[in-house]
């Protein structure tokens, strides 16, 4: 029997996500945005009420949460703000790789910690030269005796400069393709790292992106995650997990802008009437509800496969894309819907219209989620 309806639970979590929410993220969007200024103090507070560490497994002190609730959670820390909401996100995104494929001994030494302190960690898998092709990285990681030393450069690293370790994927054999990809965790106290200056994006202004230089940075072989090798499989399997929590995001962007959109049209009249009464107007409200409630069946879709242990990677690109486009789309329609006003910098559909873009771009482009699912298909038919 399959059902829509949330636990008991599931209700509670998502209550305390979405005061959490509008009490705390939502008041402070506009500031953040504004300023650039990364939001340490709403982070702390996530912190302390699990938002940040739920997915951590109850043997390592976490809640052990699926990645269904983390949808819940997503979903409504989108609707506040999702410059805020990305930077809660980078720790679920660098504890994944810890949690599929880490040894006992590492995750107590690693995720652990995360619980007892207040941590951030970063992912850094993208390059200047290598964004959606992840087996174009130059990043290497030389075995020396016991050690690895690694050198390269990473791009557009979420929290590069709040991390308390960094997962880095390298090259440990760069003959072997994508085979000779590994993964590591590197403290980010090691010496011979050098963090660029912020980037200053369109949009998610108050999430600390940056670019990262590895020069000789010397880490123990304990470091490496999993074999020589199942990098590229370890990174690729962490996305299973975090595209259904980013498309859950985006579904709660797009339902933030939709409201904003419907308030206004309640508001604002023209030729006598309430401009919700013009049809033009009504379709647009209806477009953005029905993309929007498919969006995150979607995204409940895939998080729900891979919470029952099933492979996923279809569901996810399904979801991806549609809640990255529909969230495009709705805020979009929203700005719209606002007319000259929505153009304008104290109107906030300006700010989801720019912060939605990335959407499109980070964790996967929406190309390359037609990709995943055309290999998928056809993949599947052979």
């Amino acid at each position: 029997m399959i059902s829509f309806t949330l636990t008991e639970e599931q209700q509670q979590l998502q209550s305390l996500a979405r005061d959490f929410s509008q009490n705390e993220i939502a008041p402070k969007a506009a500031y953040h945005d504004q300023t650039g200024e990364f939001p340490e103090a709403i982070l702390r507070k996530a912190w302390e009420l699990g938002l940040m560490t739920h997915q951590i497994p109850s043997d390592y002190e976490g809640m052990g949460l699926t990645c269904l609730d983390g949808c819940i959670i997503a979903e409504e820390t989108g609707a506040g703000c999702t410059g805020i909401g990305t930077a809660m996100e980078a720790n679920m995104l660098s504890q994944a790789p810890i949690i599929l494929a880490a040894s006992d001994e590492q995750k107590r030494r690693i995720l652990t910690p995360m619980i007892k302190e207040f941590q951030l960690a970063a992912y850094c898998v993208t390059e200047p030269s290598a964004g959606s092709d992840v087996q174009g990285i130059k990043t290497t990681a030389k075995k020396v005796g016991s050690d690895y030393v690694i050198n390269g450069q990473k791009m557009w690293i979420t929290s590069a400069s709040k991390a308390t370790w960094y997962f880095v994927l390298a090259y440990t054999d760069p003959s072997k393709g994508h085979k000779g990809l590994s993964a590591f965790v590197v403290p980010t106290d090691t010496p011979g790292i050098e963090v660029g200056k912020k980037e200053i994006n369109m949009g998610q202004r108050c999430s600390d992106t940056r670019g990262i230089t590895f020069t000789d940075v010397k880490i123990p072989e304990a470091n490496r995650i999993g074999q020589e090798g199942d990098g590229f499989k370890i990174a690729m399997g962490a996305f299973d997990h975090s595209r259904p929590i980013v498309a859950a995001a985006a579904v709660g962007l797009a339902r933030s802008a939709m409201e904003h959109a419907i308030r206004y049209t309640k508001e604002r009249s023209t030729f006598g009437a309430p401009i919700y009464r013009h049809q033009a107007i009504a379709f647009m409200i209806a477009d953005m509800a029905k993309d929007i409630e498919a969006a995150r069946l979607l995204t409940w879709l895939a998080a729900s496969t891979i919470d029952q242990g099933q492979r996923n990677t279809l569901q996810a690109a399904y979801a991806k894309t549609f809640a990255a486009d529909t969230a495009m789309k709705v805020s979009t329609d929203a700005v719209q819907v606002f007319g000259g006003y929505g153009f304008n910098t104290e109107y906030p559909v300006e700010k989801l219209m720019r912060d939605a873009k990335i959407f499109q771009i980070y964790e996967g482009t929406s190309q390359i989620q037609r990709l995943i699912i055309a290999k998928e298909i056809f993949d599947r038919q052979r």
